[in-house]
């Protein structure tokens, strides 16, 4: 039964998560209240680690789900379950889209999606922004705040490789104990 459940959450996800992995964050936050799988502290986790290593947020939170749930074969029907819509929707938009580029309607409706997938990246933001800089019970964690105010100016005015800004938040981390 478990290996159902993480297919059908993990294809739902996959399904309506237009946007790329940010977009997978509200979804992967109303997991975490329903299911126990992983905690939102969880999701806060996989992002930062996500946004360290090669591949997507979605697919790695999807396989960390999985192997929580039901170990490695959890993990690869996770993984495949999240994948799975992208792949099909793709192959079939990319038969059709060329002969409907141009069609009113498909513009409207990607004008209309548009909006919507900022929006959803926008909510995952402030959630994470919620997880990563307020300790439960409303207070606000001043170190993380620091970090997060001073990689802001940076990311502002310096426009160094990804990479470095990691670099420097995993030393200051270390440096500083936390």
């Amino acid at each position: 039964m478990t290996y159902i459940l993480l297919i059908f959450e993990f294809m739902k996800i996959g399904l309506f998560s237009i946007g790329g992995g940010l977009a997978t964050l509200p979804f992967l936050y109303e997991l975490a209240d329903t299911r126990g799988w992983f905690s939102r502290t969880d999701v806060a986790t996989m992002i930062a680690i996500g946004e360290s290593t090669p591949g997507p947020i979605g697919v790695n939170m999807a396989t960390y789900a999985g192997f929580q749930a039901a170990g490695l074969a959890g993990s690869l029907a996770a993984t495949l379950a999240i994948i799975a819509p992208g792949v099909v929707l793709s192959l079939i938009v990319y038969k059709y889209f060329t002969r409907f580029r141009s069609s009113r309607a498909v513009e409207a409706s990607l004008y209309g999606v548009r909006p919507v997938v900022t929006a959803l990246i926008c909510m995952a933001m402030i959630e994470v922004l919620r997880t990563c800089v307020i300790i439960p019970g409303t207070r606000i964690d001043l170190h993380a705040a620091a970090i997060f105010a001073g990689f802001i100016f940076l990311v502002r005015w310096f426009k160094w490789n990804p990479v470095a800004y990691i670099g420097i938040a995993a030393g200051i981390g270390i440096a500083a104990g936390f």
